[in-house]
């Protein structure tokens, strides 16, 4: 496939009454996505937080999380019935999965094909409040995913912030980095957004970035949400002028949708202004003999 149409979703979070609420949501956007012929739908990290308003919000934080945890095999059942009824790919943002040994939890993103199967990709860098204030563990493994239109790559939101992931998957021939987000404030979504626009300039890679917004006041961590849903490209002749190829409108309920040109990114890389994903073999050439002098 040469041209891909993608959806990534500005996902609004509010408190929920039932599983089946925010299944109808969920339920809606993907259809959303489907009529407007997407391929490939993207939803945020830990938009599923959601379903923490179905419990008591005044337990302690590692608690909640656990139970939200327990919900993990609902909601991948009901993502992969969505992808194998509109025949598409969805990146289901990420949600809480109990690990190996008593009381782990991991952030995990679960990639769907328009089969119904689905890949694993686990955050592999923790923020503070998530393991702080969450007690939430990393993952160890990167992984990089075969799909009909090439291969892709997942950083979970603050994973984007270590660029050696994006050129590592680069470097095994992604040409698409999604990156679900969700951050509170504008500092944190911009640390996101402003090293996810790097990737897909030192790459030469489509980087698309879904973040949550709204709030759910009675839940910390989420209590607030800042977001602005982007879908970036590398920074030369063939692309979008500013390197964006459409974003949202910064904390509103909405999709943006694009249309990747696959065939655009094999040429930029062969043939560009610049060629920085080639260029890198040298880095680590140059850093192997780096050297300290005293002044």
């Amino acid at each position: 496939m040469e041209r891909i149409r993608v959806a990534a979703i500005q996902y609004y979070i509010r408190p929920v009454q039932s599983f089946e609420q925010f299944r109808d949501q969920v339920t809606g956007l993907v259809g959303t996505a489907k009529d407007y012929q997407c391929h490939l739908a993207v939803f945020p990290e830990y938009f599923t937080t959601q379903l923490l308003t179905l419990g008591d919000t005044r337990r302690p934080m590692p608690e909640q999380v656990r139970l939200l945890a327990k919900q993990a095999p609902a909601f991948l059942e009901m993502m992969g019935a969505l992808a194998r009824q509109h025949r598409m790919y969805i990146l289901a943002g990420s949600i809480p999965v109990a690990g190996d040994g008593k009381g782990v939890v991991h952030n995990d993103s679960y990639f769907f094909s328009p089969t119904g199967r689905c890949g694993l990709q686990g955050k592999l860098h923790m923020t503070r409040f998530e393991t702080e204030e969450w007690d939430v563990s990393p993952r160890q493994r990167l992984r990089v995913f075969e799909t009909d239109f090439g291969r892709v790559a997942i950083t979970i939101c603050y994973d984007v912030e270590f660029p050696e992931l994006a050129r590592v998957a680069a470097q095994r021939g992604a040409h698409i980095l999604i990156v679900p987000s969700c951050t509170d404030d504008r500092q944190s979504f911009l640390r996101v957004r402003y090293c996810a626009h790097a990737r897909a300039i030192e790459n030469q890679m489509y980087v698309i970035q879904s973040p949550t917004v709204g709030s759910l006041p009675t839940v910390p961590a989420v209590s607030l949400n800042y977001g602005q849903a982007a879908i970036l490209t590398p920074s030369d002749y063939p692309f979008a002028r500013d390197g964006i190829l459409a974003e949202g409108v910064v904390n509103q309920e909405m999709m943006i949708v694009g249309e990747l040109n696959l065939k655009t990114i094999r040429d930029s890389r062969k043939s560009g202004t610049v060629l920085p994903l080639r260029d890198s073999k040298r880095t680590a050439e140059v850093a192997a003999s780096l050297e300290v002098v005293k002044l």
